[in-house]
C-alpha cells in the first residue's frame, strides 16, 4: 500500500474541514433554534456569524487589502540619455543567404 505525503493529507483535511464548515453553516442557516444553541446572541440585531450571512445571502468574500508602496530613494537628478548607434553582428556574418543543401 502506498502512503501518501503529507502535503497531499493537509490538502484533503483542510478540504474536508472547509466542506463541512460550509454545511453545517447552511444546515444552521435553515433550522434557527440550533443556531440559537450555538450562539446566545443569535436573534440580536447585530449579531453577524457565517450562519446569518448564508441565511441572509451576503456570503461574500470581503474586499481586497491593498497596500500602497512607499518610495525608498527620490532621484532628485536623472542624466539626459545620447542615442548611440550599434551595428549589428549579424549583416556581415550572412547567416540568412545560403540555402539549404540540394540533396536534403
Amino acid at each position: 500500500m502506498r502512503r501518501e505525503s503529507t502535503p497531499t493529507v493537509i490538502r484533503r483535511a483542510l478540504a474536508a474541514w472547509l466542506c463541512a464548515s460550509l454545511l453545517s453553516a447552511l444546515a444552521l442557516s435553515a433550522m434557527p433554534q440550533w443556531h440559537e444553541l450555538i450562539h446566545s446572541d443569535a436573534q440580536a440585531p447585530r449579531h453577524e456569524c457565517a450562519v446569518t450571512l448564508a441565511t441572509s445571502g451576503n456570503y461574500q468574500e470581503p474586499a481586497p487589502l491593498v497596500a500602497v508602496p512607499v518610495p525608498v530613494l527620490q532621484f532628485c537628478f536623472v542624466p539626459a540619455l545620447h542615442p548611440v548607434w550599434v551595428a549589428s553582428p549579424f549583416r556581415s556574418a550572412r547567416l540568412l543567404e545560403h540555402a539549404p543543401p540540394v540533396l536534403a
